[in-house]
């Protein structure tokens, strides 16, 4: 049971092949024996999920139906769970128990979901290879000595050993886009505001969002159908209808105006992943796609904007944290500011300190002007590339990830060389666009990503291009050997 997609698992449970209880305990017990191995969850959630499962099964004995009722998920650590550690990889939250649930969390169980348990991250979703959490770093089931990457590396790496059939996960530069590359899943970053961030610990509010990571487009259209929706607790959800993304799933490829941006082929960029995603341009050429040759002039401003702009918000989001109200309070504090400096240097690991202090620099008098009103100038041009581009093109095409997945403590020397591999993956949040990785080919063993982007509310186009491209292509369903 545990190689069944979502929408094949869907299938099993309205055909009565089996139960959601039944299915529950095979995948609890496979992450009980595998999970070792691979560090990806944080919490696990036995009683519920089984709960869940015995509920899911009654309400389809009563002649309820849905995709996702009964069928087993698990969410990144920063989703807040009433009465469940809510620890987003850090000290600092490692005895939180949320007292509500995130709106993706709420939506999801009222689909009918059963939730396995909490996936391990990147401290506060800082970093690009799941080395920063408080508990550890997560390995890739593809190679145990390589990062899953980051910072939904946890749900990437169960996905991908099979442990489950799809996970929630965030996206601030790539963080649902580059773990998919780096462990042969389907990870799709919606348009900002289309899924609720309420609930979801904030790292930068202004590009943080919600999505799904699964083996397959149509997993990936199941689970976002879940997710998304306007939300009025969040003041930056968007009232925008949902559609529904299976419905187009099918729709033909013929005609279609594929951008490539020829800036993404530059000497930063592995040739052998070069020569994957030219296959993949080919496969889609096939199916009817035009391909067109673009320009995205400023894309080499976006790394430097975008670490500036992420920090900042962070310096803020983070300042709540302060051993007061709630999270990790330092023992035996002299005093107020006492307090606050042990709790914070106690709590914070050393990636999320680097991006307060680069963040507090960048707001501070004298300095705001320079850096951070300068980056959110940087930000708009590199929007209005892509509202040039989308004039010309239906979605563009590239390379997620520049290299495939380094080995683990690789980069921990050096953190602007893992800042770099988001080179292809942060301008969709800069712009706030939906973006999509999908299985590409492998290089040395390793799983590749080719990166799919499209124009806001357009991820049932997204889908509808990586679904056709799965139909016709078999590396999404290669297994990681031993799982």
């Amino acid at each position: 049971m545990h190689q069944l997609t979502l929408a094949e698992i869907a299938r099993g449970l309205a055909d009565k092949k089996f139960s959601s209880e039944e299915l529950t305990k095979t995948l609890l017990a496979r992450i009980a024996q595998l999970d070792p191995q691979l560090n990806s969850f944080i919490s696990l959630t036995e009683d519920l999920a089984l709960q869940q499962a015995k509920a899911a099964d009654a309400r389809r004995a009563n002649g309820e139906s849905g995709a996702l009722l009964g069928a087993p998920i698990a969410h990144k650590d920063l989703f807040c769970t009433q009465g469940i550690r809510t620890s987003c990889g850090s000290k600092m939250l490692d005895n939180f128990k949320a007292p509500y649930d995130a709106t993706v969390v709420a939506k999801l169980a009222a689909a009918g979901a059963v939730t396995l348990g909490k996936t391990n991250m990147d401290e506060f979703a800082m970093g690009s290879a799941n080395e920063s959490s408080y508990y550890g770093a997560v390995k890739n089931p593809w190679n145990l000595e390589h990062v899953p990457g980051g910072s939904s590396g946890g749900s990437a790496a169960a996905v991908a050993a099979r442990l489950l059939p799809a996970a929630t996960a965030t996206d601030t530069g790539g963080s649902i886009r580059q773990p998919a590359a780096f462990t042969n899943l389907t990870g799709l970053k919606p348009t900002y505001g289309r899924v609720s961030r309420w609930g979801m610990i904030a790292y930068a509010s202004s590009l943080d969002q919600g999505g799904p990571l699964a083996r397959t487009a149509e997993d990936c259209a199941i689970l976002l159908q879940g997710m998304a929706g306007f939300d009025a607790n969040d003041s930056t959800s968007i009232d925008e209808p949902v559609p529904d993304y299976s419905a187009s799933l099918n729709s033909s490829l013929q005609g279609l105006r594929i951008g490539v941006p020829k800036e993404y082929f530059s000497a930063g960029l592995d040739p052998r992943i070069a020569e994957l995603i030219h296959n993949s341009i080919k496969a889609l050429e096939k199916l009817g796609a035009v391909i067109k040759e673009i320009s995205l002039p400023n894309m080499q401003h976006a790394i430097p904007a975008y670490y500036v702009i992420a920090p900042a918000e962070a310096s803020s989001n983070l300042s709540r944290f302060d051993g007061v109200r709630f999270g990790h309070r330092c023992e035996d504090p002299k005093n107020l500011e006492d307090l606050y400096k042990r709790s914070r240097g106690e709590g914070f690991g050393p990636e999320v300190q680097r991006r307060i202090m680069v963040g507090a620099y960048a707001l501070s008098a004298g300095y705001y002007d320079a850096y951070y009103l300068k980056a959110q100038k940087i930000r708009r041009l590199v929007k209005n590339d892509f509202m040039a581009a989308f004039n010309e093109v239906d979605i563009i095409l590239g390379p997620t990830t520049p290299n495939p997945a380094w080995k683990l403590g690789a980069k921990n020397s050096d953190p602007v060389a893992a800042y770099l591999e988001d080179v292809y993956t942060i301008t969709a949040n800069l712009a706030g666009l939906p973006g999509l990785s999908m299985p590409a080919g492998f290089v040395d063993g390793l799983p590749v990503g080719v990166q799919l982007l499209a124009p806001y509310f357009q991820e049932g186009r997204l889908l509808n291009v990586a679904h056709q491209y799965q139909l016709n292509t078999d590396w999404h369903t290669r297994t990681p050997t031993g799982f």
